[in-house]
């Protein structure tokens, strides 16, 4: 299988995918706990059906695996693509029936012998549909960005912004600790309070499609950096996550980030560096990455000054 067909393959799942759940958005029983998936996140009835449906679609394909939040690497024996899904990235806003949910996939070449060797600088191709409406993102390296509404093109918005006052932006914030998190990003909270906007939109993949829209200038989130660069944080951490420690992993955002890039934005992780680095195929704490997205490099590198100060500010805080 090529690229190409793969590529069509990942929209016809999608698209498939979308249709399964979409009856399901808002609905109470799709809040419903089924249990944890590898990442140790709480899998709902609704992460359920799509999960079981992206699996039952991939084993038809023996040349392809897939790796997912719920249930980690799939296949691979014989592979020569993996593709890295999140069913839908965003489970509770689409529990709760809210906009703010999507399909991701995103694909790379595989080769089973250096299966924990891959980093998500090996994904060629990423695509992002949402569910309650009709936009999709996609792109392949090294070509650029494209986005879709109801079967047409559109023109891709990015405005540019530099001023952090009036800046309308979205942080990761779910399984995070609120006091550590809030005393990091303190200054960017105060500093936009008025003349901006803060939004939680419960979806890492939402959130950076809608610096594309025009409709945000910034996506920040902060929580794995805070816990390689403080340790002690790991009790707040699991606290918070009911024992398990959870932040953005590769499925949030291997497809988001060559978007991203090959759009023109600034994404990294939170301490500036490329997220391309980082493991495609890692479940748990070995697989988390921080991410900071804005529409310049210029408010990029004002938000990781930023930043820099809230994690002194934290520490200093809890006297560490």
């Amino acid at each position: 299988m090529v690229l190409e067909e793969l590529a069509e393959f990942c929209r016809e799942l999608s698209r498939e995918v979308r249709e399964l759940v979409r009856p399901h958005l808002g609905k109470k029983a799709a809040r419903r706990m089924e249990g944890r998936g590898s990442s140790g996140d709480s899998t709902f009835a609704i992460d359920e059906v799509a999960e079981r449906l992206v699996e039952e679609r991939v084993q038809d394909l023996p040349e392809v695996a897939f790796f997912s939040e719920d249930r980690g690497l799939v296949g691979g024996e014989g592979s020569n693509w993996v593709l890295v899904v999140d069913p839908i990235d965003g489970t509770r806003p689409a529990a709760a029936g809210l906009e703010a949910c999507c399909v991701s996939v995103a694909v790379a070449a595989f080769d089973p012998a250096r299966r924990d060797q891959h980093t998500l600088g090996d994904v060629v191709y990423g695509h992002i549909l949402e569910i309650k409406n009709e936009a999709c993102f996609e792109a392949f390296r090294g070509s650029g960005a494209r986005m879709f509404s109801e079967g047409e093109e559109k023109e891709i918005i990015i405005h540019p912004h530099y001023d952090l006052s009036t800046l309308f932006w979205t942080l990761g914030f779910r399984g995070r600790p609120a006091l550590p998190t809030v005393l990091v990003l303190e200054e960017l909270i105060d500093i936009s309070s008025v003349d901006g906007g803060l939004f939680d939109l419960g979806s890492a993949t939402f959130c950076i499609t809608r610096l594309l829209t025009g409709q945000l200038d910034a996506y920040v989130d902060v929580g794995d950096r805070m816990l390689r660069e403080v340790p002690p944080l790991e009790e707040f951490f699991l606290r918070t996550g009911h024992g398990h420690v959870l932040n953005n992993s590769s499925y949030d955002l291997a497809a988001a980030n060559l978007i991203a890039r090959e759009a023109g934005l600034c994404i990294s992780d939170a301490f500036g560096d490329p997220l391309e680095k980082y493991p495609l195929l890692s479940s748990g704490r070995a697989g988390q990455l921080s991410c900071v997205a804005a529409v310049t490099p210029e408010l990029h590198r004002a938000i990781i000054e930023s930043v820099d100060r809230g994690l002194v500010r934290m520490r200093t805080h809890y006297g560490w």
